[in-house]
């Protein structure tokens, strides 16, 4: 079983049906609950990543309430989006994950850790950056003019925001856009356009948040992020591993904000030997 043909399942909770996904059950350990970025439903996240890590954990990802196959009104704060990633990791009986979240992502993982610092060991921040972080609140700029590139040029809006524009850069887009096909059957539903407006609500209010302390985050944090970041530009992921006191920082050249799909031949052994610590 592998992340191109794991079947959806679905649990719910307070009246929400989540819609997920888990992989390496048979993995003892810690579980790995996968936070999602902007837009994403369940095949967007990396088959590479997604079976690299599932062949020694147990990793779990699920759509947000009103996204992809889940029920209920989409979220259009960070902290709602908190609360019903703890409520799906209770739901499912864990008493402490390790989180993944990129990108936006990986600022429901903040928001998760400050509130219930017990019920996470382990944190992996990918393509993000803390509240208030420096161009965050522009993202839903820089976002519609890359899905106009994209439309005007016949191409996936990804390929642009999440990918440098050199040949390197370009090539592992394309490849990274292929992986995200693999999945033939049982695909999960796009996001509706009513969704992906309220995260984009919830991106620009967590960007003009005032920063939170993070000096009282304990847990170790393994911070990733391109060289280049034209989403959450990359000073805010130096800033991010700044401010984590128990922090290890992963810089990847030539790459965007998706650096971890770029060079997931890399990522996948250092997350792995990070949380292997």
């Amino acid at each position: 079983m592998n992340w191109k043909n794991v079947r959806t399942q679905e649990i719910t909770i307070g009246g929400i049906t989540f819609a997920y996904r888990e992989l390496g059950k048979h993995n003892n350990g810690t579980p790995i609950v996968f936070l999602a970025h902007l837009a994403a439903v369940l095949d967007n996240w990396d088959p590479r990543i997604m079976d690299g890590i599932a062949a020694k954990h147990h990793v779990i990802a699920f759509d947000n309430r009103g996204i992809g196959a889940s029920t209920g009104k989409p979220s259009n704060s960070i902290e709602q989006m908190a609360d019903d990633a703890t409520a799906f990791i209770k739901a499912k009986g864990f008493k402490k994950v390790d989180l993944l979240g990129f990108s936006m992502g990986g600022m429901v993982a903040q928001e998760i850790v400050l509130k219930e610092p017990e019920l996470v060991r382990k944190m992996i921040l990918a393509g993000t950056g803390p509240a208030g972080g420096e161009g965050i609140s522009s993202v839903v700029g820089v976002t519609f003019y890359d899905m106009l590139r994209g439309f005007f040029t016949g191409q996936d809006a990804k390929q642009f925001l999440f990918f440098t524009r050199t040949t390197s850069g370009i090539e592992a887009g394309k490849a990274f856009l292929e992986r995200l096909k693999e999945r033939a059957e049982y695909r999960d539903q796009e996001i509706a356009v009513s969704a992906f407006i309220a995260q984009l609500q919830a991106l620009r209010t967590w960007g003009h948040k005032e920063p939170a302390d993070l000096s009282i985050v304990k847990q170790p944090v393994l911070v990733a992020n391109g060289d280049a970041d034209r989403m959450v530009p990359t000073g805010n992921t130096h800033d991010l591993a700044r401010r984590l006191p128990n922090s290890t920082l992963i810089i990847y050249p030539d790459a965007g904000h998706g650096g971890i799909f770029q060079f997931h031949n890399t990522f996948v052994p250092s997350a792995l030997e990070f949380l292997a610590r």
